[in-house]
């Protein structure tokens, strides 16, 4: 029996956000194939949307074996929290029709002659930023935190090197900490850094601070898109969440020490509007000598950061790259 002679050898990615899903086929060097995207519709059940999912997933790979390209895992990477080994959300805030979906075994059952690799987003753009993006390159990097600053706030956290996934799977979980008592509710909790510095904390804080103007139902885009057009009363909201930012940060900054932080999504928008006074902040809030040891930057990926993120869970296993690494 003759033996099938493949291009190259692919990966096929789901990157699931609480406002757009894509799937994507990518090379080990992170070269994105091919790629479909859809809204979330994140209110929606969990059976409702799946189909659609496996359908993208079936169509992205049959396209990939008609150009001569071998599929040999299916990599995850979505919104805690989650069971990372088993692949199973637990009550994710942006994605409430998920609760209890057992993800990894679902997949199993469309694709099962694929690997399943599932990762927290934050871990996955961690990843990505480390070996893609800003940290790329760098021999002496061993300690960074990624912040999505999605439509949440979550972390990813390598250190020395390693992703930190904590006993229950939840390290990273940054958007719950509480800053103040009073403020933007995010992650269910008021005053959480996620209602201070996420997609939608920064609606509910314009909607505070001008309320005439922004309510909390206001489209996030339109508050964005005012940020980037420098409307006086939009950079007022991008300066207040980029203290708050700053605030959070010192915290990371204190307690990890990293060589560098960087943050995604709307940061990579906003730019300046937001680092201004997140930088400011942070180095009035935090240890001198641990300021000083650790750069605050945009994702260097910009918006490709989601698209890499999704293959990273497969990256990250020691028998997906020795079999890239074999072929």
């Amino acid at each position: 029996m003759t033996r099938i002679k493949f291009k190259q050898m692919t990966i096929m990615g789901l990157d699931v956000g609480g406002t757009k899903t894509a799937v994507v086929e990518a090379t080990a060097g992170a070269e994105i194939l091919q790629r479909q995207e859809i809204a979330t519709e994140a209110d929606r059940p969990f059976e409702e949307i799946f189909p659609t999912l496996v359908d993208l997933m079936t169509r992205t790979r049959v396209k990939s074996l008609e150009q001569g390209n071998e599929l040999i895992a299916l990599s995850v990477s979505i919104g805690g929290p989650l069971k990372i080994g088993e692949g199973v959300l637990i009550d994710p805030p942006h994605l409430p029709g998920w609760h209890g979906v057992r993800l990894k075994d679902r997949l199993s059952q469309s694709f099962p002659d694929l690997p399943i690799f599932i990762e927290h987003d934050g871990n996955a753009g961690a990843l990505a930023e480390f070996h893609f993006g800003a940290g790329r390159g760098m021999r002496d990097l061993r300690h960074l935190i990624f912040l999505t600053f999605g439509t949440g706030l979550g972390a990813g956290l390598i250190i020395n090197g390693q992703v930190l996934h904590g006993a229950s799977d939840t390290a990273g979980e940054v958007g719950h900490l509480r800053l103040a008592w009073d403020g933007p509710v995010g992650f269910g909790k008021t005053g959480s850094w996620e209602g201070f510095a996420s997609g939608k904390g920064l609606v509910e804080l314009a909607s505070r601070m001008f309320p005439r103007r922004w309510s909390a139902r206001s489209p996030i885009r339109q508050l964005v898109a005012s940020m980037i057009a420098d409307d006086p009363e939009a950079l007022e909201v991008a300066a207040e969440a980029g203290r708050w930012m700053g605030r959070g940060m010192a915290l990371l900054v204190d307690t990890l020490n990293p060589q560098m932080i960087v943050l995604g999504s709307l940061a990579v928008a906003l730019g300046e509007r937001i680092f201004l006074t997140a930088r400011q902040t942070l180095a009035q809030e935090a240890l001198p000598q641990a300021v000083a040891a650790c750069r605050i930057v945009p994702a260097g990926l910009g918006n490709r950061i989601g698209d890499v993120a999704s293959i990273m869970a497969a990256l990250d296993n020691d028998q997906i790259r020795t079999k890239l690494s074999n072929g």
